[in-house]
C-alpha cells in the first residue's frame, strides 16, 4: 500500500476545515466552488488527495458569534488520492471503515473573531467513531455575493484510528496530516 496510508488522516483534517466555515441565515455552501484537500507523507514523500462529497449547515452572523453555528459532514467514501489501487484501500476497515463510519462530522461549539476576517472555530471533529476537540483557523474574504472561507488544519491520523495495524507505523506513513479547505458560501452578511 502506498499513498492510501495517509489519505484517511487527510480526509479527517479536511472535515474539520470545512466545518469551520461561518455562514448567516439563508446561507449555503456552494460545493462546485469549494474544495477539501489533504496532504500526508508516505516514506517522506508528500501525497495529496481530496474529498469529492461534503455538506454544511451554517448559521453565521459576525455580529452574533455566540449564537452562530456550523455543522459539517464529509462522506469518507469520497476520499481520493487519484490512484485506483489506493482509492480501493481507503474505504477498508484499516483506513476509513466506510461501511461502519460513512461520514466524518464537525460541530462547532464557539467562534472567536481575531480581526481582519480571521476566526478561530472550536468544535468537535468525529472521524471513524473517534471524537476530538479541535480549533480550526478560518479566514473569510468577500467578493460580490460570495464569501470564501479558507484555512488549514493539522491533524494526527492515529488519534482517529486511520491507518491501523501495520499502518500505525509512522516511519511508513507519517502521523501528521494537513487538511486545506476553500469553502464558497452565499448569504453571508457583510463582514
Amino acid at each position: 500500500m502506498t499513498i492510501s496510508s495517509f489519505a484517511p488522516a487527510v480526509v479527517l483534517s479536511s472535515l474539520a476545515l470545512l466545518v469551520a466555515v461561518p455562514a448567516h441565515a439563508q446561507q449555503a455552501l456552494q460545493p462546485a466552488q469549494s474544495s477539501i484537500q489533504f496532504t500526508a507523507k508516505q516514506m517522506g514523500v508528500p501525497l495529496e488527495g481530496h474529498f469529492k462529497k461534503f455538506g454544511a449547515q451554517i448559521a453565521f452572523d459576525p455580529a452574533k458569534l455566540a449564537t452562530s453555528r456550523i455543522a459539517f459532514t464529509v462522506d469518507t467514501g469520497s476520499a481520493t488520492l487519484g490512484s485506483r489501487e489506493t482509492d480501493a484501500e481507503l474505504p477498508k476497515p484499516t483506513w476509513f471503515n466506510v461501511p461502519q463510519f460513512p461520514q466524518a462530522t464537525f460541530q462547532s461549539s464557539s467562534i472567536k473573531a481575531l480581526g481582519g476576517g480571521k476566526f478561530d472555530v472550536a468544535g468537535k471533529l468525529t472521524i471513524k467513531g473517534q471524537s476530538r476537540d479541535v480549533t480550526v483557523p478560518v479566514t473569510l474574504t468577500q467578493s460580490g455575493a460570495t464569501t470564501t472561507a479558507t484555512g488549514t488544519l493539522a491533524l494526527k491520523r492515529l488519534a482517529y484510528k486511520i491507518g491501523e495495524n501495520e499502518w500505525a507505523d509512522t516511519s511508513m506513513v507519517a502521523d501528521d496530516v494537513q487538511v486545506q479547505f476553500k469553502l464558497a458560501l452565499t448569504g453571508v452578511g457583510k463582514l
